[in-house]
């Protein structure tokens, strides 16, 4: 019976907490603890994320608040800020990033769709920058005076579930981790003009996969054949092969080049891509789509916590970016399993101050209304989970 249970708690029953164990003893993560564990570590995590905690010190505060329910909760007897903090500096994020991707996986066979009808899943990839005082983050450099990370992401436009992440240095150009994409014959490769490498896009090719791409204005190229009746809006389409001396060495096969007007922006864009088989304004739309991927970089750091961290070492940092991507997994199974008709902001609205409650879900979400439909609007929110 739920009459009887934390919210959080029962939001917790629905992660696997035998997928985790295994995955800490995988990497020894609960070798000599006694007390506050892995999977207690994780929860007082999520918790902050939830209840969207400044920081440790206000995490810790508001668990004290609640030091009797913190075993009902999940945490273990008490958390403590030292422990909290050496947890955070010391254990093996390599621990939270597998049980991130497996919750990953988990969101995206539940919210599995097809609507672009194009027999393969459509991604989009791009990188958020997050700033970091270099004097505190030593390991994060970036300028001369300022630090920073970047978060590359693969972002699953079909589900609206980051389908692969990669944590590098802010230094590092975003067209360098594309050798890290876990690539999928079939499916397709949205990217920005930054990443017009054209090694990895034959790779891309090679593996009977797809890329649309943003071309730059200094594409060297000569056209061979190109169609004669367009529609609305496509200036031109055809295709061509690249004659700058390294470009052609690292692409030696055509592709297709496309220019389109749009009417809303009233500004030419073109595109690249090896997909021969669908129509220009298909292309058009599936660029059009890869805006959706910023949208989720500015909804995750509106609602959880990967501004402001809780750790100043590259594994407490590491640690609370992945938690924070498995809470928005968490709530993308929820808001699946329990069929519920609320936009993520909303959800997390309530989740936040409901966490200490014994109110069963699904009361909670149906009896609380949101009122202020005008804000929820102005966040600018993507239409996460709508699908």
């Amino acid at each position: 019976m739920y009459q009887d249970k934390f919210v959080f708690a029962q939001l917790t029953s629905f992660l696997n907490r035998s997928k985790f164990n295994r995955i800490v003893a995988k990497y020894d993560g609960d070798k000599y603890v006694k007390h506050f564990t892995c999977w207690n570590q994780m929860l007082a995590m999520m918790f902050g994320q939830l209840s969207s905690r400044e920081s440790l010190r206000d995490l810790i505060v508001a668990l004290d608040a609640h030091y009797s329910k913190c075993y009902h909760l999940g945490m273990g007897k008490n958390v403590s800020k030292s422990s909290l903090a050496r947890a955070n500096r010391d254990r093996d994020y390599h621990i939270f990033e597998e049980y991130a991707y497996y919750l990953v996986n988990k969101a995206r066979q539940k919210r599995v769709s097809d609507i672009f009808k194009l027999g393969g899943n459509v991604y989009a990839f791009d990188s958020t920058t997050i700033d970091l005082c270099l004097s505190v983050f030593w390991w994060a450099k970036f300028r001369k005076k300022k630090g920073g990370i970047k978060v590359h992401t693969l972002y699953d436009i079909e589900t609206q579930i980051p389908a692969f992440f990669h944590i590098t240095e802010a230094s590092v150009h975003d067209s360098k981790a594309m050798k890290e994409i876990p690539y999928e014959s079939n499916s397709f490769y949205i990217f920005d003009r930054a990443y017009n490498n054209f090694k990895m896009l034959y790779k891309i090719h090679q593996i009977g996969a797809y890329f649309v791409i943003r071309g730059k204005k200094n594409l060297q190229y000569k056209s061979i054949k190109w169609k004669r009746r367009l529609p609305k809006n496509i200036l031109s389409d055809g295709t061509i092969e690249l004659t700058g001396f390294y470009p052609r060495q690292y692409y030696p096969e055509p592709f297709r080049l496309v220019r389109y007007w749009d009417e809303e922006q009233e500004r030419e864009f073109t595109f690249i891509t090896n997909a021969m088989h669908i129509s220009a304004l298909q292309i058009a739309e599936l660029y059009k789509n890869r805006w959706q991927v910023e949208l989720f970089f500015k909804w995750l750091k509106q609602h959880l916590k990967i501004k402001k961290f809780w750790g100043t070492t590259e594994n407490a940092v590491r640690i609370q970016i992945y938690i924070a991507i498995s809470t928005y997994c968490l709530v993308a199974i929820i808001q699946k399993d329990m069929q519920i008709n609320r936009s993520t902001y909303e959800v997390l609205q309530i989740l936040s101050i409901s966490l200490t409650d014994k109110t069963q879900l699904r009361n909670l979400f149906d009896k609380t209304k949101f009122q202020n439909d005008k804000e929820q609007y102005r966040l600018n929110a993507p239409n996460l989970f709508d699908y």
